[in-house]
C-alpha cells in the first residue's frame, strides 16, 4: 500500500504563500494521477488541482492563476504552489493517488488564511 505524506501547511495572512508537498512511497509514483483536495468546516471535499501521469493539469476556477500543482517523479513528490491566498483557501488540503482501479488519500495539512 502506497503512502502519502503531506507537509508545508500552516498559518498565513492573505495574500502570502505557501507551497505544500506529497511525498509517496512505492516505485509506481510516474503512472499516478496525482491530486490535490480540500475540504473546510461544514462543506464537502472538493478537487482543487490536478496532474496526470503526463503532466496534463488541470484546476479549480477558484483557484486559477493563484495555485499552481507540479510533480517530480525522481522524488515521488508532488507540490502545491499557492499564492495570493484568500481566507477562503482555509481548509485541510488532502493528496490523492489513483490509477486503474487503485485510490488512495494522504492523511491532510492544515491551511489557514487569516490575519
Amino acid at each position: 500500500q502506497v503512502q502519502l505524506v503531506e507537509s508545508g501547511g500552516g498559518l498565513v495572512q492573505p495574500g502570502g504563500s505557501l507551497r505544500l508537498s506529497c511525498a509517496a512511497s512505492g516505485s509506481m509514483f510516474s503512472r499516478y494521477t496525482m491530486g490535490w483536495y480540500r475540504q473546510a468546516p461544514g462543506k464537502q471535499r472538493e478537487l482543487v488541482a490536478a496532474i496526470t501521469a503526463g503532466g496534463n493539469t488541470n484546476y479549480a476556477d477558484s483557484v486559477k492563476g493563484r495555485l499552481t500543482i507540479s510533480r517530480d517523479n525522481a522524488k515521488n513528490t508532488v507540490y502545491l504552489q499557492m499564492n495570493s491566498l484568500k481566507p477562503e483557501d482555509t481548509a485541510v488540503y488532502y493528496c490523492n493517488a489513483r490509477w486503474l482501479d487503485y485510490n488512495d488519500w494522504g492523511q491532510g495539512t492544515q491551511v489557514t488564511v487569516s490575519s
